[in-house]
């Protein structure tokens, strides 16, 4: 059974930083791709980054790009998402998961960004 725990979230400032960790088993952790997504209030799931299995490529979304630097350690299975510089519009539960839908994902973790 594919099981992915999220953590990490939590209240930051304008401007602040956060850093997400996801705890994944289940299966082949180090020949799949990893992915973030979010999820605003009202909005639908949002791609936001996507990692190759072996860490080698990076992708972002325009709206994280140069902010967010996601990474991965296959000894541990964890996928990571170390986000700067956020803003308002980064709040949204977060979620990681095994394709850019997110269709199989976590329970996901609560990221406020607020003064």
């Amino acid at each position: 059974e594919v099981q992915l725990v999220e953590s990490g979230g939590g209240l930051v400032q304008p401007g602040g930083s956060l850093r997400l960790s996801c705890a994944a088993s289940g299966f082949p952790f180090r020949s799949r791709a990893m992915f973030w997504v979010r999820q605003a209030p009202g909005k639908e799931v949002e791609w936001v980054s996507t990692i190759s299995n072996d860490g080698s490529r990076q992708y972002y979304s325009d709206s994280v790009k140069g902010r967010f630097a996601i990474s991965r350690e296959n000894a541990n299975n964890t996928v990571n998402l170390q986000m700067s510089s956020l803003k308002s519009e980064d709040t949204a539960l977060y979620y990681c998961a095994t394709d850019a839908t997110g269709s199989q994902r976590g329970r996901g973790t609560q990221v406020t960004v607020s003064s």
